[in-house]
């Protein structure tokens, strides 16, 4: 099978989009920082459902990491993720330096919206600048039609959802389901931090979640006490560290009084060094709301 090409230049990669677009080629974007996994791939596929060719960027970008954070020894398996995506024969794989994303002199950032500023936004504060900075310039680089972003990042997807709409950019989103582990575990470029007993730890997120929800069908809609049961099951589990337990309104991320409609739980916990989020949409119909009333 061929091989992707690769680039690492932006006015190559932009003109490699817009001559094979003037060609009628409709093209998926799918921004990774490399490090692939199954998760990454399902947005390949995805990608491949929807359009005629595929683009994949591999960059890790550093104004998304905070001070401490593991910019430094965040994975990198080039290699490795070049034989995947010619597996998944990806068509275009753009690999920028950090000095031509960010030359000398650029400065300016994009402010996200409101969505960004709970929950990561607390605890990592310039990280959705960073991530909004960078998905902004990706799209102007490599102008595709439609781009692919898995849902783990839940806020992210929010984050990226308001910048498409509130910039009027001429992009179509999908977000994809969390792909995970037998397990429950969801995929994530640091689960290669954990030790195996680390990674027994570490299944605390995805049963918290699922307990919540469980409560959650059998009739709860008090979302302190449906955070409370998510935090005693990573307590059990035997996490380090829990930033949040959230239950939040899934459209705009607002605390929510008590559970109707559709709502999202989000945790992030530390587990050793490592750092982990997860999320669960819990949806409630009417018709199970008004069956519990």
């Amino acid at each position: 099978m061929p091989s992707p090409t690769v680039v690492h230049d932006l006015d190559q990669a932009y003109l490699t989009i817009m001559q094979s677009r003037a060609q009628g080629t409709k093209w998926g974007l799918v921004p990774t920082m490399g490090a692939l996994h199954d998760g990454h791939l399902s947005l390949v596929q995805a990608a491949h459902e929807t359009c005629d060719a595929v683009a994949v960027t591999i960059f890790v970008n550093p104004t998304q990491f905070g001070p401490g954070e593991d910019l430094d020894r965040y994975p990198r398996t080039w290699e490795a993720d070049l034989a995947a995506l010619e597996q998944h024969q990806v068509d275009l794989v753009f690999a920028p330096t950090i000095e031509s994303m960010y030359p000398p002199g650029c400065t300016t950032r994009v402010r996200p919206s409101d969505v960004a500023a709970d929950l990561e936004g607390r605890f990592r504060p310039d990280h959705f600048e960073g991530v909004a900075t960078i998905v902004l310039k990706l799209f102007q680089v490599l102008p595709a039609e439609h781009a692919f972003f898995g849902q783990k990042d839940y806020q992210q997807c929010l984050v990226v959802r308001d910048m498409v709409r509130d910039l009027n950019l001429p992009i179509h989103l999908s977000f994809r389901p969390t792909v995970r582990e037998h397990d429950g575990l969801a995929l994530s470029s640091r689960n290669r931090y954990l030790s195996d007993v680390d990674r027994q730890r570490a299944l605390g997120l995805s049963r918290a979640l699922a307990a919540a929800a469980a409560r959650a069908h059998q009739g709860e809609r008090d979302p302190q006490r449906l955070e409370a049961l998510a935090t005693q099951v990573l307590d059990d589990a035997g996490v380090d560290r829990i930033d949040y337990v959230a239950l939040r309104d899934a459209d705009t991320l607002a605390p929510l009084k008590e559970l109707s409609g559709r709502a999202v739980m989000l945790i992030a916990a530390h587990v050793g060094a490592t750092r982990l989020i997860d999320n669960r949409v819990i949806s409630v119909v009417a018709s199970e709301s008004a069956s519990q009333g």
